[in-house]
């Protein structure tokens, strides 16, 4: 998918594509882990991908989501 399409969507849906995103990334390591992952750069690939929803995320949130993950980040530290 490209960029200017991810722009497009809302955050529900990008929370929905990160979620299955994050679905490949586990199938992938798991293929890998039993030797069946054919492209291997198939995992490096998603990543980036995800990468690119979480940013596309905190822009469309403003800047109120950078406070939020900061604090969240404190808690849990």
């Amino acid at each position: 998918m490209k960029i200017s399409e991810m722009r497009e969507l809302d955050v529900a849906a990008l929370k929905a594509k990160e979620k299955d995103l994050q679905e490949t990334i586990l199938v992938s390591r798991f293929e890998a882990a039993m030797g069946q992952l054919k492209d291997v750069k198939t995992i490096m690939k998603t990543k980036r991908e995800i990468a690119r929803v979480k940013t596309i995320i905190r822009e469309k949130l403003g800047p109120e989501s950078k406070t939020a993950v900061n604090k969240t980040a404190v808690n849990k530290g």
